[in-house]
């Protein structure tokens, strides 16, 4: 079967039209719940600074928790950032206060268990979302200083537990055809997922962090997270040869990365504006030491301040 990608045009994050186009392309992207099955919503939850804006939106996050909810499911709302909680993060975000609405809150995902990767070694994934029976990721489409481009595959790297992230980046950022494998690794290492994009308000100009919003219109959901990254590549007229993941799908010849393959039943990816849409400047992928013992200095001290 082609790889279906349920696209919508939504301008803003309205609460009424919100509900109505996420039952829309979840219902129309083929998911299906079953009374108490045990969903983990993944969000990205990258920073705590300038997390309004970085951040999977707090009403599209509440959005799809309520779909889930009505739908009978057991609804747990976890990531694990690089450096801090994820409450913390969160909390500066809107989403704590916006999903205890509904009676949930925001936790980290724990346990690391050791994941082989494709180029040798290990990494660290967390046997929280190894265990839920579906993992609904939820990025944030925004370009990035280091991989040009964020979405669905990316998204899941934030269930590799905490630290291990600026480790990751600290070892095997040096040489970007072994990180972009390790990303992918970590993507086929989840095959129990839907995706959802939050691409209402994409970033531009300086991501994943420090961007700001650009009103693109646009809300996707797949079973297949390379065919929803495919499509909003597209979208923004991309191609593979600047997108380290879309190559990396390619070259494994991953269901998803042709365009030409791809069905999409609501609407195509055409017809959103992309005037003025700006990518980040390009940073290196590896962190310098002294980042990341700051890092985890900052982590520890939100930690304990949380106790």
């Amino acid at each position: 079967m082609r790889p279906t990608v349920a696209i919508d045009h939504v301008h803003d994050y309205a609460p009424t039209p919100l509900k109505f186009a996420v039952d829309k392309v979840l219902t129309t992207s083929g998911l299906t719940i079953s009374p108490g099955q045990r969903v983990l919503v993944k969000p990205n939850l990258v920073n705590g600074k300038n997390a309004r804006h970085c951040t999977t939106h707090p009403a599209m996050v509440k959005a799809v928790c309520a779909w889930l909810l009505d739908h009978d499911a057991l609804v747990t709302v976890a990531d694990s950032p690089a450096l801090g909680p994820a409450a913390y993060v969160a909390h500066n975000s809107g989403l704590t206060q916006v999903v205890g609405q509904l009676g949930l809150k925001v936790t980290s995902l724990k346990r690391a268990m050791p994941l082989e990767l494709s180029h040798g070694g290990t990494i660290g994934l967390s046997q929280d979302a190894l265990d839920a029976d579906l993992i609904l990721n939820m990025p944030k489409l925004k370009v990035h200083c280091q991989m040009v481009m964020t979405g669905a595959v990316k998204n899941l790297f934030g269930c590799v537990v905490g630290f291990r992230k600026a480790m990751a980046h600290n070892h095997l950022g040096h040489n970007r055809k072994i990180f972009r494998a390790m990303l992918m690794d970590v993507y086929a290492a989840l095959p129990h997922c839907h995706h959802l994009m939050d691409g209402v308000h994409a970033m531009h100009k300086d991501g994943p962090i420090n961007g700001e919003p650009f009103p693109l219109g646009l809300l996707s959901a797949s079973t297949n997270g390379i065919a929803m990254d495919t499509a909003a590549y597209t979208v923004l007229g991309l191609t593979p040869d600047r997108i380290p993941l879309w190559d990396e799908a390619l070259t494994r010849n991953i269901s998803g990365a042709n365009i030409q393959e791809l069905d999409f039943p609501i609407a195509p990816p055409s017809g959103f504006d992309i005037l003025g849409f700006t990518m980040s400047p390009e940073r290196e992928l590896s962190f310098a030491p002294s980042r990341v013992i700051k890092g985890r200095i900052r982590s520890l001290l939100k930690y304990f301040k949380k106790q």
